[in-house]
């Protein structure tokens, strides 16, 4: 029997806290899973129950303990747990609880160390709803892709979403019966596909949450169910962009209308909207549209939108197109 390191096996410093060790976990589980590794399962088979060991050790904060304690004595510890098993064997008793990890054979489908020391020892819930006191689900958080037109009407809208959530065979232990839970393959979790209907606030912003309550992980032998967090990811819009609650557009425009002034159609998302270019504008200069930019979440009222004017030169000129701009610049720099 060999000393096993669940530290080093989830690669994890002695002192990492529990979000740590139960991210590392399911990082490696996902990665070393047989069926992600169909080139070298037997390889890949021995990791994952590795893997799964150190988590059902570390993952459990009385095992955990007891794990740390043993440290250089373990050999030692080993000794007298064998000492015990043999004298309750002689007296005709079980030497273990192995309890719900032990198969039909009262192993635990773990190594030897494990079973010396943590069968029986501080065992996780099952799934069973008698067992155990009620617990209230995990919040959980997942993105929301919205259009600028989703931010800037609110309102309902149906989205589909995938939640990883609490495995409902084996409550999250990733083991049923001292086997690897069949269902989501010993990670304990599971992506599942939900729809929803949202209520989209207005003017909401990128990286902001929306929660609905109630629609989080599933509660545990009873317990209410967490919250859902969506977190806002703006999707790329092919005429605006949003700075704050401000619209911002480029307006290609005649190079006349920058000389000479004139009305535009300016989009806007409202609908269109008639905008004066004064004579004389220069090229790129921005006009403002006071209360055409997106709606404020917190304060009411309305952003303002700003037109960048993009002046367009006019091309494949005629020769009297030509002269009469000779003419002009001559004028321009004062010549007859």
């Amino acid at each position: 029997m060999n000393y096993k390191n669940y530290y080093d096996i989830l690669g994890v410093p002695k002192n990492a806290p529990e979000k740590d060790i139960k991210s590392s976990y399911r990082k490696l589980a996902r990665k070393w899973h047989p069926d992600a590794n169909p080139d070298n399962p037997r390889q890949a088979e021995e990791k994952f129950k590795d893997i799964q060991e150190a988590y059902e050790v570390l993952g459990d904060p009385e095992k955990r303990r007891k794990y740390d304690v043993l440290g250089s004595n373990w050999q030692q510890a080993a000794q007298q747990a064998e000492q015990q098993r043999r004298y309750r064997t002689a007296q005709g008793e079980t030497a273990f609880d192995f309890g719900d990890l032990g198969g039909a054979d009262g192993a635990s489908g773990f190594s030897d160390f494990f079973d010396m020391f943590f069968s029986g020892v501080g065992r996780r819930q099952s799934a069973g709803p008698t067992r155990g006191f009620a617990q209230r689900g995990q919040d959980l958080e997942t993105t929301i892709d919205l259009t600028l037109r989703d931010i800037f009407n609110g309102g309902k809208k149906a989205v589909s979403l995938q939640i990883e959530d609490v495995c409902p065979t084996c409550g999250g232990t990733g083991t049923r019966g001292g086997s690897l839970c069949p269902q989501c393959h010993g990670t304990g979790r599971l992506l599942k596909n939900k729809r929803f209907d949202v209520t989209i606030p207005r003017g909401v912003r990128e990286g902001q949450r929306i929660r609905l309550a109630g629609q989080g992980g599933s509660g545990v032998s009873g317990g209410p169910n967490g919250d859902l967090y969506l977190i806002v990811r703006l999707t790329d819009d092919p005429t605006y962009k949003r700075r704050g609650d401000d619209l911002f557009v480029d307006l290609t425009v005649s190079v006349y209308d920058l000389v000479l002034g004139g009305d535009v159609n300016v989009p806007t998302l409202t609908g269109q909207v008639r905008m004066t270019i004064p004579p004389g504008t220069q090229n790129n200069r921005t006009l403002r549209l006071s209360g055409k930019g997106m709606p404020k979440a917190r304060n009411g009222g309305t952003g303002d939108q700003y037109v960048r004017l993009v002046g367009q030169l006019p091309q494949n000129l005629t020769e009297k197109e030509k002269k009469l701009y000779k003419e002009l610049a001559a004028l321009r720099n004062g010549k007859p």
